[in-house]
Parts: C-alpha cells; structure tokens; sequence
C-alpha cells in the first residue's frame, strides 16, 4: 500500500487507483530562497533563488568554480547553507532523504565489489521504507541482463548504470545527478539517457549538471546557467540560445577577400578560420542577400545561435562585469520553475 500511496502522489496528472492526483497547491520539489555558502572569505554560492516544480527535468550548468556542485551539496543536506532556506518537498531536505523522496548520483563513491547487481539494488532497497520492486529498478536502469553480474567486474558505462538504479531504489520522487556521464563513451551516454528517461516519463523530477551541453540540449525541460554562485539564465533551451540575439551565418569565402564583411547589413561580428567566414547576424536575410550580391561564396549555412554560444557569451558577460552581478536572464516560460533532490545516507553508504 505504501509502494501504491507513493506512485499516485508521483502521477503529474492523472488520478492513481487510490483516486490521489497531484494538485497544483502541491509543494515545490525544490526550493532554494537567498541561499549563500562561504569559504572564509569565498561566496561559493550567493544568493541563490531556485524554485523547481515536481515532474520537471532540469540541467544545471555552469564553468568549473560557479557553485554547482556546492549548490547540489546544500540542496540533499550533505552541507548545511552559510544563510538561506533550502526546502525538498516543503520540508527539510534530510527528511525527504529519509522517506526516500530524494535519490542522488554523485561524482564520489564506488559500488560495493564482489556482490551481484541484483544483490547490491536489493540491499540497498531494503533501507527504504518503500522502495521501488527490484526487478523494476533493474528494468529502468536497463540492467535486465546484468543482474547477475559481480558489480566490480562491469564496463564504466554499466557501472554508472548501477549507481542510477542504485538512486532509483528507494522510488525516489526526486533525483540528482552531479556530471552523470563524465567519461563514460557516446554508446554509453545514450544507454544511460535512455534509461533516464523511462524515469521521467513516470512523472519523476530530475536535477543534473553536466558540461555536455548537448545533453542539456536534448534531454532538459529547462535549463539554469551558474555563475560566481548566481543564476545568470533559466528558461527553456530555445529561449537561453536566444538570449545571445540573432543567427549564425556560415560560408566559404572561395578565394574571395573577408574585408568589409563586419559593414554587411545585420552583421554584428566576424570570425574567419582559413578559409570559412562565420557571421553573427540580427538580420540573417539580409545578410545572406548581401553576400550573394557579392558572389564567389560556397557551402553557405544559417543557423540560430548554438547553446553553447548562449552558455559562452552569458558566462563571460559576469565574468567581465565589474562588482555588481546583472540580473539572470530569466524567460517567460521560467516564471514556473522545475526541480530534482538527495541520497540518503544509507544508500549513500552501499555506493562506497
């Protein structure tokens, strides 16, 4: 009864079997009001606002030193904030740890050696008081056919795999992964995702950070850039990308010169590598109408700004600006925000 209580309070829209459904004055999975951390005279994380609603898939990024990583810490309860509130579920996030609400995937620990797959998601299964059927939790994670494998004696993409279901156990409504697929190959990055996703479908909130923006990219409802412990951005991807304004407009010059390209119409900046021009432009179409007035270009391609471009320029503006932080780029489709959560520290403990 417990599992079945659980699965309807996790249900985003419709009426479990016990007739519970989520209602919109349900609580935040996450949020983070004004929270700050220090190292002496160090703000890892300052002042930072983050409120995430529950069924939502969020990436976190930012440049190496921006506070992603101490801003995680904070939000599972593994590091207690310098001021600031920080709420899982409307509580205290240890208690939402303890009732198994919160699973996490961090970038520490190591799966137990010499116990079976099967064996090691059972045990730690048996630390909550409802966990997810293991069988099931084998089935999300993708490892049907691995259950019976020695733990120590699996890939490095099969091993984060059983981290995943490892933080799966408890039927976590909330789960937190800290660069998930660091080192891990293309194959494996995609096998992982994929059981990532059969967890969200199930209506489950997902908090990750990575510096695979590509992955933020396809894999996020909402993304929430970092920098110097602030949100500089948060939006959907296709709203972050069009925080840089304009198109990119590529070609070959074709033997043709690459002066007097900046005074084209619409163009704001100008890269020229060997032989390829590449055009910032507000006005793609006239632009390109230009360029063809000119003639002798070849292999001519338009595109909207990258993320990456986004996440480059909105990084650098704060690292250039002076003492006073600009506001985040926030969009329309950010005022309703989204979230994810901790491992309890027994779990915690078998990843070791």
């Amino acid at each position: 009864m417990k599992h079945a209580e659980r699965a309807a309070q996790k249900s985003p829209m419709a009426p479990s079997a016990l007739g519970v459904g989520r209602t919109p004055s349900a609580p935040l999975a996450v949020h983070l009001s004004n929270v700050s951390r220090t190292y002496g005279p160090v703000r890892a994380v300052d002042g930072l606002d983050l409120d995430i609603p529950r069924g939502q898939t969020v990436a976190l990024l930012g440049r190496n030193g921006a506070g992603k990583s101490t801003s995680l810490s904070m939000l599972l309860g593994l590091l207690p904030p310098s001021s600031g509130e920080v709420r899982l579920f409307g509580a205290a996030p240890q208690r939402a740890v303890r009732e198994g609400r919160v699973g996490a995937m961090l970038q520490d620990g190591k799966p137990i050696p010499r116990v079976t797959v099967r064996e090691l998601v059972r045990f730690v299964a048996s630390s909550y008081p409802a966990p997810l059927p293991v069988a099931e939790t084998l089935a999300i994670a993708g490892l049907d056919e691995l259950a019976h494998r020695r733990v120590d004696k699996l890939s490095g993409g099969q091993a984060q795999r059983v981290r995943f279901a490892v933080a799966l156990a408890g039927d976590p409504e909330l789960i937190v992964l800290d660069e998930p697929t660091t080192a891990l190959d293309v194959a494996a990055r995609r096998a992982f995702w994929e059981a990532m996703r059969r967890y969200a479908r199930r209506g489950n909130t997902v908090l990750f950070s990575t510096h695979y923006l590509q992955e933020a990219d396809e894999n996020a409802d909402r993304i929430v850039v970092i920098d110097r412990g602030r949100v500089a951005a948060d939006g959907p991807a296709d709203e972050i990308k069009r925080t840089v304004g304009g198109s990119l407009v590529a070609f070959d010059l074709a033997g043709a010169p690459s002066a007097g390209l900046a005074l084209l119409p619409g163009v704001t900046s100008v890269e020229v590598h060997g032989d390829r021009a590449r055009l910032r432009s507000s006005n793609s179409d006239a632009t390109v109408m230009a360029l063809a007035q000119r003639g002798a270009i070849r292999s001519l391609e338009v595109a909207p700004a990258s993320l990456e471009e986004a996440f480059l320029a909105l990084t650098t503006a704060l690292t250039t600006a002076p003492t006073t932080a600009p506001a985040p780029a926030r969009t329309q489709a950010a005022t309703q925000r989204r979230t994810a959560a901790p491992i309890p520290p027994h779990a915690k403990e078998a990843t070791r």
